[in-house]
């Protein structure tokens, strides 16, 4: 199990908009900023995003690498997959597939994928039986 991940994007401001927008609607309403100063010599300031007391998701400033991370968000139902994405091409993002099943993977996979600010791939995912639906 992943405990946080680091996101490094070109423009902080930018990409804090976006995700302020986009997370609450999966879930992730906590934010917290995280001084550099404070970790060991050359530690990145980190922007971070969680939610039941966790912080995982981390942005920080720098030069970006879409093609290196894909990431795959949980939603707890196909009605917050759509959500998810409505809300995010509303921020901004840029659609790579519509909501609907994933049959490449399995009937009960319903997904949908964009693009954020930087080209990162984000996916909205719901998968029926994880959730025991």
């Amino acid at each position: 199990m992943l405990d946080h991940i680091f996101l490094t994007v070109g423009d902080t401001a930018r990409s804090i908009a976006f995700y302020e927008k986009v997370l609450p609607i999966l879930g992730i309403t906590s934010r917290h900023d995280y001084d550099g100063k404070d970790g060991p010599p050359g530690h990145a300031d980190l922007k971070g995003f969680g939610a039941d007391g966790r912080m995982f998701f981390w942005l920080r400033q720098g030069t970006a690498a879409p093609g290196a991370v894909h990431l795959g968000f949980v939603a707890d139902s196909e009605a917050m997959v759509d959500a998810a994405c409505a809300q995010a091409l509303a921020a901004g993002a840029t659609a790579i597939h519509a909501p609907g099943p994933q049959h490449h993977y399995d009937p009960r996979y319903y997904a949908a994928q964009v693009m954020d600010p930087d080209g990162y791939s984000l996916e909205f995912v719901y998968k029926s039986w994880q959730h025991g639906k």
